[in-house]
Parts: C-alpha cells; structure tokens; sequence
C-alpha cells in the first residue's frame, strides 16, 4: 500500500473485528510513528496503550461514569458556526442513515454514542495524554503523530478510529491510570481490524471541494 491508499482507505471505523492484534505490531507502528514532526523537536506526545483485561477494566469504569464537569478542553466549539455545523449534520446523516437509525430515536443514537466508550469493539486502545503546559503548537504536533499511526497501521492492514470522545471522561481515566492531574487527557485511537459487512464502515464520505479551502498563488497553467 502506498501513502496516497494509505489516506484514502482510511476512515474512521466503528465497528471492529475481535481479531487480536499483537504487541510486535503495534510496538512497531509506533517505533516508526516516533519520526513524526515537531516543532523544536518536542516530541510532546504520550500514550498509554490497553488490550485484553486492562482495557475491559477500564471500559467498565467508563460505562458507569459520567462526563467531566466542567470539561478539560471544549472540541465542539466550531459547531456554534453554521458552515461547521453543517458538515457535521451531513455527515452524522449519512453515518446513522447507512445503520437505519432515524432521526428521531434517541434511544438508539444514544446507546451508539455510548459505544465510545468501548471503542466500538476493537482490542486495542491507544489513550493519548501529554503535560498541560503544552501549548497550541504542540497540540498541532500531537496531530501528525497520531495521523503518522493511524497511516502505518493502514500499512499492516489494521484500522482506527480517533475518539475525542475519551476527553468527555478526562479525569476519570487519569485517576484510573494513575496519571498527573498537570497531564491532559487528549483523546482515544481505537485500533483493530475492520468488519467490512457492518454498514458504519462503508457509508459515502463527504469532503469539502479543494478550491473552497485552497488559494493557489504564483503558479502558472
């Protein structure tokens, strides 16, 4: 697989094989994923990496709590803009249409959500965390570490699924992993192989037209 299918064929999955996935693999991801870009060479990113009875234990923990209150960091603020909102409208339409879940059932959407907090079924879960002194910046950083992962693991055949939902309960999985209160619970990579019958994982994605986002200056036809 080269890197422009590694882009294309990655989307996020919510709804995993129970395929384990073994250490050898994951650690060799991640030892590669260490080249990833940072400004002044900060490297600012850390992990905790759960499978097997580690990570049931936590989801337990997680099924029974509540969001923080208040949130360590807000990462729905571009809903309050219409342009925003409405990308996230269509794509919550296609994604719920394609599992048959109306609009209207509240139940099932919630239940749906919920299953965030089980990583949709994949064995293996990355929990990003780093110190709060960082900054913007190194926020960005972080970024293409974690789209430096989630590209490799295309590469051995695997999937994943970023999860800000995993900073909702911020607090809660530092207390259980025993993590510094000065560390930021940044979000989840669930990983694992794909169950490529579920409809979750095969809807149509929309993307924004490059020229609505792109200004090319100075080239010439």
């Amino acid at each position: 697989m080269n890197v422009k299918e590694a882009v294309q064929s990655r989307r996020s999955i919510r709804a995993f094989s129970n395929e384990a996935i073994s250490l050898d693999t994951i650690t060799a991801v991640l030892e590669t994923a260490r080249w990833a870009p940072s400004g002044c060479n900060f490297q600012p990113w850390e992990a905790t990496v759960l499978t097997g009875t580690p990570l049931k234990a936590l989801q337990d923990v997680l099924l029974q709590s509540k969001f923080d209150e208040p949130l360590e960091y807000d990462f729905s603020a571009p809903g309050q803009v219409e342009k925003y909102q409405d990308r996230l409208r269509r794509v919550g339409a296609a994604m719920y249409g394609a599992m048959g879940i109306t609009r209207d059932d509240d139940e099932t959407r919630a239940n749906f959500a919920k299953a965030n907090c089980v990583s949709f079924g994949a064995p293996v879960l990355l929990l990003c965390h780093f110190p709060k002194l960082m900054k913007e910046p190194q926020w960005s950083d972080v970024g293409m570490w974690l789209q430096t992962i989630m590209l490799l693991l295309r590469g051995e055949g695997l999937d994943s699924c970023p999860q800000e939902y995993m900073g909702l309960y911020g607090r809660t999985i530092k207390q259980h992993l025993g993590l510094s209160e000065d560390t930021l619970l940044f979000c989840g990579l669930a990983i694992g192989k794909r169950d490529p019958s579920s409809p979750v994982n095969v809807f149509e994605r929309e993307r924004v037209p490059l020229g609505d986002q792109i200004t090319f200056l100075g080239f010439e036809r």
